[in-house]
């Protein structure tokens, strides 16, 4: 099963409910009385996942590693590159 499949699966599942209890297909006493409210439950869940995708995206940012090996190699490989770009004859500029 693919990730979209994953997430297809239960939206529509959802929205289905949710279509039926909105038409009165799904006779269930407290969607009549509250009927108003379960209007705007597509919404509240949309702001919900919003929200959480933007927790999880700043709780990675923050907990993001860094790796200093990594970065002194990357800075020598540039290095080793201008070098060699130098040795061809290509004149870079900003220097």
């Amino acid at each position: 099963m693919t990730k979209l499949m994953e997430w297809l699966l239960p939206v529509t599942f959802f929205f289905s409910l949710w279509v039926a209890a909105i038409t009165e297909n799904l006779n269930l006493p407290f969607i009549i009385e509250w009927k108003h409210l379960f209007l705007f439950v597509p919404l509240i869940v949309l702001f919900l996942f919003g929200l959480y995708a933007a927790i999880v995206v700043l709780y990675r940012v923050f907990t993001f590693n860094n790796c200093q090996n990594a970065a002194v190699e990357l800075q020598e490989q540039i290095e080793e590159a201008k070098k060699d770009l130098h040795n061809k004859g290509v004149i870079l500029k900003g220097k």
